[in-house]
C-alpha cells in the first residue's frame, strides 16, 4: 500500500459531470493528470468541492476505482467520508478499503450537529473499523461541529488518526495544535486564502481548492515556502489571493468549476440543485479569473528546488 505522509499539496478535486448529469470521466481524468504532472502529493475525492452530498454510493466507488487505476501508484488516493450515520460511514470505509483507497478524510456526522461525546464516539467507531490512515476534517464554519484541542487529545490515542485538515479560519488554532501535539498529527491548511500563512506557521501541507484550476501555481507556493524562498512564494500568493478567495463562498463549487473551464481543466457542469453561475454573479467571478490570467506569473523551476 502507498504510504500517506500528509505533506504537500492535496487537491480536493471537483467531480466532473456531462451535460446530461453523468460522471464525465474524460474531463475528470484530464484534471487528475494535470494535478499529478504539477507535483501534488495526493488526491482527495468526494470532498465538499467534489459535491459529496450529491454523489451516489456507486458514483463514489466509480471515481475511486477510476482514480486509483489512472494514478497507478504515482500518488496516494484519499476518499472523503461524509455520512449521516455511523453505520453508513463504516460501510463506506469498508468499501473504500476493499477498493484500494490509500487513506480517508473524515467529517463529523452530516446534518445532525453532534455534541462532543457523539462526535468522539463517531470518529472512534469509524477509525476502529479500518487500518487506513485518517485525516479529521475540522470545519466548524460550514459543518457546525468544532473539534477542539480537548477532543483531539482523546483522538490522539487512536493510532490511525494521523492528520487534521484545519478549516476553522482561526489562524491561531494551528499554532495551538502544534503546541499541544507537536508532531503527533500532520496539520494541513484547508482554507485557500490562509494557506501560505499556515505553511509559514508550521502546517505540513495544504488541502487546496483553486489547485483544481491552477495546479502548478499552488504546488510552486508550497515548494518555495518549504525551501525558504519566502519572498518568491509571497509574490505568487499575492497574485493568487483574488482567486483563492473564490473558495471562501457558498458558491465555491461553481466558482472553481468556472475557473477550471477558463484554464482548460474542466467544465461548468454542476449537479442540481446547484446550478452554474449566471448574470452579474458570473460576470464578477469571470472578471477575477480573466484579470488573474492576464497577469499569470512565470514560475521558477519549483520541482527542482
Amino acid at each position: 500500500m502507498i504510504n500517506v505522509n500528509w505533506k504537500g499539496i492535496y487537491p480536493a478535486v471537483t467531480t466532473k459531470f456531462t451535460d446530461d448529469d453523468k460522471l464525465d470521466l474524460v474531463a475528470f481524468g484530464q484534471n487528475i493528470e494535470a494535478q499529478i504532472e504539477a507535483g501534488v502529493s495526493g488526491i482527495i475525492l468526494g470532498g465538499t468541492l467534489g459535491e459529496a452530498s450529491s454523489l451516489t454510493k456507486d458514483e463514489k466507488q466509480q471515481i475511486l476505482k477510476f482514480t486509483l487505476e489512472l494514478s497507478d501508484g504515482r500518488v496516494p488516493v484519499i476518499l472523503n467520508i461524509a455520512e449521516q450515520t455511523t453505520k453508513n460511514a463504516i460501510a463506506f470505509v469498508s468499501n473504500a478499503q476493499e477498493n484500494g483507497a490509500n487513506g480517508l478524510m473524515l467529517l463529523p456526522p452530516m446534518r445532525y450537529h453532534s455534541d462532543v461525546r457523539e462526535t468522539l464516539a463517531y470518529f472512534t467507531a469509524v477509525a476502529a473499523s479500518t487500518e487506513l490512515p485518517i485525516m479529521i476534517y475540522n470545519n466548524p464554519v460550514d459543518y457546525k461541529v468544532n473539534v477542539d484541542i480537548e477532543m483531539f487529545k482523546v483522538l490522539s490515542d487512536i493510532p490511525n488518526i494521523t492528520a487534521i485538515k484545519e478549516s476553522s479560519r482561526d489562524i491561531t488554532y494551528l499554532t495551538r495544535l502544534k503546541i499541544a501535539f507537536g508532531d503527533r498529527f500532520r496539520i494541513l491548511s484547508g482554507v485557500d486564502n490562509l494557506a501560505l500563512e499556515s505553511l509559514l506557521l508550521g502546517a505540513d501541507g495544504w488541502v487546496a481548492g483553486l489547485v483544481c484550476a491552477f495546479p502548478k501555481e499552488t504546488v510552486a507556493i508550497y515548494q518555495l515556502a518549504i525551501a525558504g524562498r519566502i519572498q518568491e512564494a509571497i509574490a505568487i500568493y499575492r497574485w493568487f489571493i483574488p482567486l483563492l478567495e473564490l473558495d471562501i463562498s457558498s458558491k465555491l463549487v461553481q466558482n472553481i468549476k468556472l475557473a477550471e473551464t477558463a484554464t482548460g481543466l474542466g467544465t461548468e457542469n454542476v449537479r442540481p440543485p446547484r446550478l452554474p453561475l449566471v448574470g452579474e454573479e458570473r460576470e464578477k467571478v469571470l472578471e477575477i479569473i480573466n484579470s488573474s490570467l492576464k497577469s499569470r506569473p512565470e514560475l521558477p523551476d519549483y520541482k527542482n528546488l
